[in-house]
């Protein structure tokens, strides 16, 4: 996946811009023809006479927007205000007599009803789902001219608008189309999936950047909002900043903090006090119309001093400032003063002058609760925590009872996920051996994802592990410890599964008559049996969802999903909406190592979680790439699990590397993501793979394999402290909470990754901003000098200007700039991971 080009710092959404838009800067030209500053929005005529003595701006030409952009709730509509003179309506937009116009066709080809049109001083959204702009009460749609637009040449009387032969004909052969793209169109809407088939994801506490695609035509200038409505039903509306110069994008970041769907879209609307501001501050200084846009702006802020939706004091600001501009007994500066005027601009920014509204279609955030996007997965064999071997050779399995005894030592490192492989009863048939052999001797156990026996399936418990009732006991002591058990998820059979027998066309038959089972090339596992979803569709749906709602019922809400590429995508499509319709809290993670498009369809249509490629990503190039399409190209349906190690998994990277490179593959998966796993094992550094495989020697899928962990650390030859240092940070750091906000720095050596993760104090409990800065060596190898290179910007500092850091590790501090020299040692002390702050004068 190619990565995104550039960084930069995203803008929280409730933040308030002047109104005077960065998007000016783009103009290839001035205004220097009175009618440029907005001739469908702006007239100069008309003011309340009690506001200005001699006004010039229509009283109706504006649609309000929010009455704050800092989560705003929608007002209900006042009653329709009635149509001035329908012989005075501007070419831009319809009268309000034509809002009889063709309706919209809603997607099943049936006409929509007529959208209502919105009143002024309210931030009521037109029910209309899209298809650009709609007229609003009193807006310039249905004002009459007045004598300040003529001195404009901007009248509109009834001979400029009187139908002709052609245009009659025009709108005869045109009457049943109406255009999709709005009078301002509003388009490439996020956040989305690419095909928008499903909804885009969240979890609660995530701050999400919402951003839009807006423009026009010419060079007045346009605003935009973001409606959001929460899953109650309130919808609040945000203020969109400009991106990048010249890409017409609007972006702004909102935090989501109620679980269910919400639902949003973006108004765009010609921002008049800012077309004109830009004019103004062009033409005063150069002497041009200096007395028509003093009378212009007048008109605008008395308008906007009309609005009663403004409070007293901001009403009388705006008031003073009209009389300002119109006083030809102050001087030019005293008046000029107006256009920059902050307080004037914050004033019009919140509230906006708006017209030519256009509205996107409507888009839909699923938030998810905080799991199923924030956590820190630990796994462990409950059969072999307590094992003991006999003088026999025998084995006395663990049990769910000896297992919990191990729960304060996964707690103490700060894992908040308990993740167990399948506890069912295990197959006998073709049972493997140590290391996958075919020949197992009478005291091995056997894989636990060969599932089935003659003491049940996939809703049993393996007897070695103990009852029901023990593993509820294992449950509720994992939740006193603040760990919350996962359960794998198995969809396939050991030949002695009871449904072989019950269900045989859930298999495949082979010419000979045999049932095949399972490979994945040059692996081959003999002990199961794959299901063939095509015979009976609908007997394995319900099945499957009689299992998990079965482990839903004994307390278990997370499902790690085994192999779900090998299952058809409808599905688990169906599955999960069945799922979600009684228990919205279940999590699935899904083991999707497989081809990209396979691996994004599994989240696409519900996983909230997915294994990914962060397993085979090592070099400086391959981790930029990974990191930046985890957290900016995928991150609006794919939530990456970082899991560092899997019982199937140990790469050539672990095997050679030594301590240090799993120093650097924890450090690296506990910040990139919010999410990461540790499978158990990895901490006692367990490194030697079986000859020709990438998977650890005695793999504990065949065998019992209990650990000394206390010995382990007392000898200092353990992870866990650092483990648990990792998950300090993590839970005291908000912005390594956060997937989207990730960005790339530079460095002169090829070995030195460098990233930064960033929440503006606005989103965090604290209102201090949070910044994460993390400086890797990822040569296992070696020893590194070199400079860094940060865009400080990318979290929250000036260029230039001079900051502290310090490591969360060492504890150690610095005064960092720009451009900084780092030394990190692969075998003592690989990765900083910093703490940056401003220094205060």
């Amino acid at each position: 996946m190619a990565a995104e080009k550039g960084n930069r710092r995203r803008t929280p959404a409730k933040t308030t811009k002047k109104a005077s838009s960065p998007q000016a800067a783009a103009a290839d030209g001035i205004v220097t023809n009175p009618g440029a500053v907005s001739p469908g929005a702006v007239n100069a005529g008309a003011v309340n006479p009690g506001a200005v003595n001699a006004g010039t701006a229509n009283a109706g030409s504006v649609k309000p927007g929010a009455a704050d952009a800092v989560e705003t709730p929608i007002v209900e509509p006042s009653p329709p205000t009635p149509p001035a003179t329908a012989a005075s309506h501007t070419p831009d937009a319809p009268s309000l007599e034509d809002t009889t116009a063709p309706a919209a066709v809603t997607d099943a080809g049936t006409p929509a009803a007529a959208a209502a049109p919105t009143q002024p001083g309210t931030d009521d959204v037109p029910a209309e789902a899209s298809g650009g702009d709609l007229p609003t009460s009193g807006s310039t749609a249905g004002a009459s001219a007045t004598a300040g637009a003529a001195a404009l040449d901007l009248s509109l009387g009834a001979d400029k608008t009187a139908d002709t032969p052609a245009t009659d004909a025009a709108r005869q052969a045109g009457s049943d189309f109406r255009p999709v793209i709005g009078r301002i169109p509003v388009l490439d809407i996020t956040p989305a999936l690419p095909d928008h088939l499903w909804p885009a994801k969240a979890v609660v506490g995530e701050v999400v950047e919402f951003g839009a695609t807006a423009f026009r035509e010419g060079h007045d200038l346009i605003g935009t909002q973001l409606l959001l409505t929460d899953p109650s039903g309130t919808t609040t509306a945000h203020r969109l900043s400009p991106g990048a110069p010249g890409l017409d994008r609007w972006e702004g970041l909102v935090r989501v903090d109620v679980e269910g769907d919400y639902t949003f879209r973006v108004r765009a609307f010609a921002d008049d006090w800012a077309t004109w501001q830009h004019a103004a501050e062009i033409k005063v200084p150069a002497g041009i119309d200096v007395e028509l846009m003093f009378q212009i702006g007048a008109g605008l802020a008395a308008l906007a001093a009309d609005q009663p939706e403004r409070s007293e004091d901001a009403r009388a600001r705006l008031s003073a400032a009209a009389r300002t501009l119109l006083d030809d007994e102050r001087s030019i500066d005293e008046r000029a003063a107006v256009i920059s005027d902050e307080t004037v601009s914050a004033l019009l920014a919140d509230i906006p002058l708006a017209s030519l509204e256009s509205f996107s279609d409507e888009r839909t955030l699923r938030v998810e609760r905080r799991r199923a996007g924030v956590g820190s997965w630990y796994e462990f064999f409950p059969r072999s925590e307590g094992a003991i071997k006999n003088a026999d050779g025998s084995w006395q399995s663990g049990t769910f009872r000896t297992a919990a005894r191990r729960l304060e030592g996964v707690a103490a490192m700060g894992f908040d996920v308990l993740y167990l492989p399948p506890i069912h009863p295990i197959g006998h048939a073709f049972r493997k051996g140590p290391n996958n052999t075919m020949n197992p001797g009478p005291h091995d156990p056997g894989s636990p994802w060969a599932i089935g026996s003659a003491e049940g399936g996939h809703d049993a418990i393996h007897p070695d592990l103990g009852t029901v009732e023990d593993f509820q006991f294992f449950v509720a002591e994992a939740q006193k410890h603040g760990i919350e058990v996962a359960l794998d998820f198995a969809l396939q059979a050991s030949p002695d599964h009871p449904w072989v027998t019950e269900h045989p066309e859930w298999f495949t038959t082979l010419p000979d008559g045999t049932i095949a089972y399972a490979e994945n090339p040059p692996k081959k596992y003999q002990d199961i049996y794959p299901i063939n979803f095509d015979n009976d569709p609908e007997g394995i749906r319900q099945e499957a969802l009689r299992v998990l709602r079965h482990w839903i019922d004994l307390g278990v809400h997370i499902f790690r999903v085994d192999n779900p590429h090998t299952k058809p995508l409808d599905f688990w499509e169906w599955i999960m909406h069945e799922v979600r319709q009684t228990h919205p809290d279940v999590v699935f993670l899904a083991e999707a190592f497989t081809r990209p498009a396979m691996l994004q369809g599994l989240a696409k249509v519900g996983f909230q979680q997915s294994y990914s490629y962060f397993t085979w990503r090592n070099t400086k190039e391959e981790l930029e790439e990974f990191f930046q399409s985890i957290s900016h190209e995928t991150s609006d349906f794919l939530r990456p699990n970082l899991f560092v190690n899997t019982p199937d998994i140990l790469t050539e990277y672990l095997q050679f590397g030594g301590p240090s490179a799993y120093t650097i593959r924890a450090a690296l998966a506990a910040t990139a993501a919010p999410v990461w796993g540790v499978y158990s094992g990895f901490e006692l550094f367990e490194n030697v793979a079986r000859p020709g495989a990438e998977e650890n020697i005695d793999n504990e899928k065949y065998e019992y394999k209990p650990r000394d962990f206390a010995a382990a650390e007392q000898a200092g030859a353990s992870l866990g402290l650092f483990l648990g240092l990792l998950n300090k940070i993590r839970r005291e750091h908000p912005a390594l909470q956060q997937l989207r906000n990730l960005t790339l720095h530079a460095s002169d050596d090829d070995s030195i990754l460098v990233y930064s993760k960033f929440l503006d104090g606005a989103f965090t409990e604290s209102g201090t901003s949070d910044r994460i800065l993390v400086v890797a060596n990822v040569d296992p190898h070696s020893v590194r000098e070199t400079t860094v290179h940060l865009d400080t910007t990318a979290f929250g500092i000036p260029q230039g200007a001079a900051y502290e850091v310090t490591d969360l590790v060492t504890g150690e501090t610095y005064t960092w700039g720009d451009h900084n020299y780092v030394r990190l040692d692969a075998f003592s002390h690989p990765v900083h991971i910093f703490e940056a702050k401003e220094i205060r004068p």
